[in-house]
């Protein structure tokens, strides 16, 4: 657990509540009240903080987010679509034994052409990575998962932003292609029980936080909503990274 992260967990948690209440109810109950309320969920060591100035920065941060959505709703008052699963999935390949799941953050009903529009919200100071296969795998999702014609797609950077960046639509073949080489890299890896840092030996950036929980250099805090163990480690080498994108 880092604050970047925690601070994303709780505002995806107030949109993502949004998605699951009609349209003329949406935003009865204050949007605010539902953010500091999610907040007691990560306060202190659990969100990652290493003091209760940092912790209030980056609350300070949410509320902003907060904000923004609130004076800026844009789509979210729009009918949307929810899959009706708990946790989206389907069979990547069904002869490899390979399952794609995920969550979508919104899917916007366009009633006019009866499509959707794949909403993904960013928490981070930077832009998306043109090369990441988050939206790929949105998109094979929402085609995958449910019946209506994807008709676009676009980004909330709600740190900064208050309205939404367009982003092209990617190729459903390659990103089924892309996403199942790496899917079976996976496989093998964890079949072989070899699982090699692409980094070497010096490892990266996401190897390292857990060899040093292995390493007994970590701090355990808790255990949060998917029954996963949370740790924090030293403020020497847990530097807040603006990259993690929910």
């Amino acid at each position: 657990m880092a604050p970047a992260l925690a601070l994303g967990q709780v505002v995806h948690d107030v949109v993502e509540n949004l998605s699951t209440l009609p349209t003329a109810t949406r935003f009865n109950t204050p949007l605010m009240e539902q953010f500091n309320k999610k907040w007691q969920s990560i306060s202190g060591e659990k969100g990652g903080f290493r003091s209760e100035q940092q912790e209030q920065e980056y609350k300070q941060r949410g509320a902003d987010m907060i904000r923004r959505i609130i004076a800026n709703p844009g789509p979210l008052k729009n009918l949307a679509v929810k899959i009706k699963m708990d946790l989206p999935h389907y069979w990547l390949d069904e002869n490899e034994g390979i399952i794609l799941c995920g969550k979508i953050d919104w899917l916007e009903y366009l009633p006019d052409s009866d499509s959707v529009h794949i909403i993904d919200f960013k928490t981070s100071k930077r832009e998306e990575d043109p090369e990441s296969l988050q939206l790929p795998i949105y998109a094979l999702l929402v085609k995958n998962c449910q019946k209506r014609n994807i008709a676009r797609a676009s980004y909330w950077y709600l740190n900064f932003s208050d309205d939404l960046t367009p982003v092209d639509l990617p190729d459903a073949k390659k990103s089924h292609n892309d996403v199942l080489k790496i899917a079976k890299q996976v496989k093998l890896a964890r079949k072989l029980q070899k699982f090699d840092c692409p980094q070497g030996d010096k490892g990266c950036r996401a190897c390292q936080p857990l060899e040093q929980i292995i390493k007994g250099q970590a701090t355990f805090v808790g255990i949060n909503d998917f029954k996963q163990d949370v740790y924090i480690i030293p403020p020497s080498t847990s530097e807040d990274d603006e990259s993690i994108i929910l």
